[in-house]
Order: C-alpha cells, then structure tokens, then sequence
C-alpha cells in the first residue's frame, strides 16, 4: 500500500471518531436514508475524497441508480449498496450491485451498513460471479491494526489503483481461513502430513484419505470446508497450483532451449586422408 503516514493518519484519527457516531446511529435504529448520509461522510472524512463532486448518489445504469458511487475525474472506482445501519449484511444483498458494476465495467463493488464494510470484485463472465475482498467491522476492529489500515488505505483516494487493488485482493485469498484450509487439504499437504506421522510414529500406518476425514470432519470447522467461500477458496487453490505448474514448464523448457544453444557443437569427425592407387608394374 504506497500511501503517506499522512493519509494513514487521517484515517485512523477519523474511524475513531466515527466509532462514536456509529455506535450511537446503530443504538438509535437509524433508517438507510440516513445511513447513507453517514456513509457519504466517511467517503470524505476517511478515505479523503471530494464530497461534491467525486462522491454521487446520481450514478444511473441503465436507469436505475445505484445508492453511491465514488468517480474521480472520469474513472469510476467503486460502487456502494448501502443498507440500514440495524441490517445484517449478507451475500443476496450485494447482488443489485455486482450486476450494476458488471453492467458498467466496474470491478469493485461494496457492500456496507457504514458499520460492516464488505468489498468485492467483480468477474465479467458467464455467468457473472464475485469474490469477497475483505469484510470489517468498524464497532469491534482494531484501528490500528495493520491489515485495517492495508484495507482502508488502498480504498482511499491516495491509495486506490487496480494494481493495489488486486494486490490486496490476492493478498487477503492467499491468507483467508478458507484458502488455508483448501490449503491443508490439497495433496502435497496430506503427503507431507502422511509423512510426519509416519516419522513420528514409525508403526502406525497411516493413509492419506483418513487424514483428509480427519481434518474435513474433526479439526476443520465446517464454514471453512462447505461454504459457499470454501468452495471458491477450492477453486482458487486448483487454479492457482495449475498455474504455477504451467510456469515451472515453461521456464524449464526456456532453460532447456537456452542450454541447447549455449552448447558447444559437436566436433565433426575428419575426413579420411584421400588414398591414391597404384597400378602394378608390367611385366
């Protein structure tokens, strides 16, 4: 995250003020009108962006606004589905939105509460999907927590680009609970775990499903093995291992080939001394 000590300054100095306003927002039920007012606060308190012309709630696709979206100069960031601060987020309800930024070309989309703060990509194929980028509560976050001030810092003006972005995105993958366990379950982390046993305890035998049902049924919690994350989280994994495969390929085949030309050639066996006859005397 490249932003100044500045920035992340203001942000930690203005989440905690507004711990404040949102505790008593949420102690007072306020409806999602006004939530959004809160919200659009924060957008420029926070995370510093202009509250009258890169903050609107008057993004219009195709003919239906979205509740806010953040565009500076010409390049629209990210959209925000807002909901009532009393209301529970869940999945259903960042639908409307995912279906807005792929509509529009739009890979970031949140999903907030101005408590909960979720944040999603966006995948433009068929049919359209999303992952979870980051998901934070305001109320019960450390404020100073580096990996709060890693997600609010690159959503800030100062320190939003995609290449942050998808950075953070990966980051947040490689490390959630659901790629860990993906992780532990995958084949060459069975057989390494097969073999520490057996080390361990040199009698005892032991078989690498086993220990998947073991962990999958006992150790794992189920959230982290059959939601609708983990089986993303699955995917990602395959995915991934599939293309890092691809990349140790190619670069030993470019190592190959580089060798191949770097070799010196064969010495060509010589010719044979070219042999003159002789004819016999006459007698």
């Amino acid at each position: 995250m490249a932003v100044s000590k500045k920035v992340i300054d203001r942000i930690t100095t203005q989440l905690k003020r507004y711990q404040t306003v949102l505790a008593d927002a949420k102690n007072r039920d306020i409806s999602e009108s006004d939530t959004v007012v809160i919200i659009g606060d924060m957008l420029s308190d926070v995370f510093g962006y202009k509250k009258y012309t890169e903050i609107t709630t008057e993004f219009s696709i195709r003919g239906t606004y979205v509740d806010l979206a953040v565009k500076v100069d010409d390049d629209v960031r990210f959209l925000i589905e807002a909901k009532a601060i009393g209301v529970s987020l869940k999945d259903a309800h960042v639908k409307q939105a995912i279906d807005y930024g792929a509509n529009h070309g739009i890979e970031w989309v949140v999903l907030t509460n101005a408590v909960q703060w979720r944040v999603y990509r966006v995948y433009f194929r068929q049919p359209i999907d999303k992952s979870l980028v980051f998901d934070l509560d305001l109320l019960e976050a450390n404020l100073r927590k580096p990996e709060m001030l890693e997600c609010f810092g690159n959503l800030s003006r100062e320190g939003f680009t995609k290449s942050s972005m998808i950075a953070l995105f990966n980051q947040q993958q490689a490390t959630s609970k659901f790629s860990l366990a993906a992780a532990l379950l995958s084949e060459p982390v069975l057989t390494a775990l097969r073999r520490e046993l057996r080390r361990i305890y040199p009698d005892i035998k032991v078989e690498e499903e086993s220990l998947k049902t073991v962990l999958e049924n006992e150790v794992l919690k189920r959230e982290v093995v059959e939601s609708d994350e983990a089986v993303q989280a699955f995917e990602n994994v395959k995915r991934a291992k599939r293309a890092a495969e691809r990349a140790k390929a190619r670069e030993s085949e470019t190592e190959e080939a580089q060798a191949s030309l770097e070799a010196p050639k064969l010495a060509q066996p010589a010719s044979a001394p070219a042999t003159t006859t002789v004819a016999p005397p006459r007698e």
